[in-house]
């Protein structure tokens, strides 16, 4: 990620071991359970793509696809999203750390301005809420 910009980090403490958790960003059955996506396509290894319809509160469908950059098991992923109007991807970083039956995970990002990180942040944390409450019932 660029070292210049807005950033963000969040992390929270998960109830669920890291293989559980990791299998959540990783599985696409898993994904789009927790995640409010659908058509989602994984391909979880450096090099691969993934793609997926978000479906928002409201109702609006919203297209994303990107890149796997960084793919360490049940650590860390670093993931690209497409942007339209960006002339680069945009680059999200998800670390876990096991702590026994417990993970603690952290997202962190960069962006050009206050608003796309602002806009970024929170979608992180609707993922987060998601990610927390499915891990809670699976």
């Amino acid at each position: 990620m660029s070292t210049v910009g807005y950033d963000y980090t969040l992390t929270r403490t998960l109830d669920a071991p890291a293989g559980k958790v990791w299998a959540a960003w990783t599985v696409a059955d898993d994904y789009g359970a927790w995640a409010g996506a659908e058509e989602v396509v994984l391909d979880a290894r450096p090099g691969g793509s993934w793609s997926t319809v978000m479906v928002i509160p409201g109702g609006a469908r919203v297209p994303l696809s990107g890149g796997y950059i960084e793919v360490v098991e049940n650590k860390r992923l670093v993931m690209s999203m497409d942007v339209p109007g960006r002339d680069e991807p945009a680059l999200m970083t998800v670390d876990l750390a096991a702590e026994g039956e417990r993970t603690r995970i952290t997202l962190a990002q960069t962006f050009d301005t206050a608003e796309e990180r602002d806009q970024a942040e929170q979608g992180s944390n609707f993922l987060l809420d998601g990610l927390t409450a499915y891990l809670a019932t699976a």
